[in-house]
Order: C-alpha cells, then structure tokens, then sequence
C-alpha cells in the first residue's frame, strides 16, 4: 500500500461540505481541480461514479483502469480511465492505502442476496445513484448507471479469485486527494449499508473539498 499525504489546508479550499451517510452529492469537476474525499469517522464506503462531463456516454471504466495500471487496487499514482481509454482524473495523495472498484454497489437486490430476502427495502447506493442522475438537467438515468468505485472499501480477492468484504482499513480523517484532468461529472453515494463489516455495520458522514490547482 503507498500512503502519501497532501500540501493544501482546508482553509484554501473553494468548496468544503459535509456529506451525511446515505446521503447523494453529483458535482462537476473543471480540468485541474483537485477534489479530496475525507474518510471523517473511519471505515466508510463511498461509492462513487465519474463520467467525462463533455461526453457523457464515456464513463469511468473499472477493466480499462485496471489494465492499464496492472493492478486490481487503486491508490496514489493511479489515472481513473473511462471505456473509451480516456484519462478522467489522477489519485495524487492518498492516506488510507488502496480502493476497490470492483465489489460493485449495493442495491435491492443485492441486499436480499447477500444477506436477507427481507432486506431489500433498505435504503442502498444504486437508488441513490439513480436519484442524482436524475437530477442532472434530465440527461442521464437508469441505463446510464456505470461501475463504480467504492473509496475506502477493503474487498480482497482470495487465492481462489472470489471477493471477500473484509473489514475496512480505514480510519478516522483518512482521505484520497484526485486531480482532474478533464471536465470530469462525479456522483457520490455516501453509502448507507448497514449490513456491510466494511463500514463496522455504522454508516459515517464523509467530508469533500475542492481546490483550484
């Protein structure tokens, strides 16, 4: 795991916002603005989609990024690549160690096959998801829900190649600090899982800030 820590004070940041857990945030990113993800509490999964905010068709892609970098984690040095092998954003500093982008979001469904049929009613990152999708000047919806990335998710692969949701590696104030190197559409779904050891079963607010570069 590469662990680095970052030069900017929150007091010069241009945007600075407390996302409560379970909570949505879609916010568009300019080419050199630098967003950084608090980990406030510690262990908190934030699922998150990127798509190049000039083409929205193109969205972050999780096999391409992987390829590209030849690693199934993600961490400093790491360029988040869109399908069409475009560079969205670069991971400058992170202080947790790696994220996953390949357990995927919860849903519905997942709910009730992960843990209880009886589950499915609770409240998961793909509604969100497709909450604030909608939002978006009415130009994107179900069909455009892309893969995702969950910062701060400790998923592992074993030695057989299944995934196992482990307990987080996270702790409290830990953050991924990513630089945008294009005109970059982020949705956050503070995920609100309260059935996950990732998070400790305790759903935590997350903290974002934005500098000019």
């Amino acid at each position: 795991m590469t662990l680095t820590e970052s030069f900017r004070k929150a007091e010069d940041a241009i945007y600075d916002q407390v996302l409560p857990s379970g909570e949505g945030w879609i916010h568009e990113l300019q080419p050199g603005q630098i967003l950084r993800i608090v980990d406030m509490e510690g262990n908190q999964a934030v699922d998150t989609l990127f798509y190049d905010a000039d083409n929205l068709e193109d969205h972050y892609s999780a096999v391409t990024t992987i390829a590209h970098q030849r690693n199934l984690y993600l961490t400093t040095g790491t360029i988040l690549r869109t399908e069409f092998g475009k560079a969205l954003l670069k991971i400058i500093y992170d202080t947790c160690g790696r994220h996953d982008t390949i357990g995927g979001a919860c849903s519905a469904q997942s709910n009730g096959v992960r843990y209880d049929r009886s589950l499915e009613w609770m409240h998961n990152c793909r509604d969100t998801f497709m909450l604030q999708l909608s939002r978006y000047h009415g130009r994107l919806g179900k069909r455009d829900l892309a893969p995702n990335i969950n910062f701060f998710m400790n998923v592992p692969v074993t030695h057989d190649g299944d995934l196992e949701f482990a307990d987080g590696i996270s702790a409290p104030n830990r953050y991924v600090e990513l630089e945008s190197l294009a005109h970059t559409l982020v949705v956050i779904s503070n995920c609100p899982q309260l059935n996950n050891p990732c998070n400790a079963y305790n759903p935590t607010p997350i903290r974002l800030l934005i500098w000019e570069n």
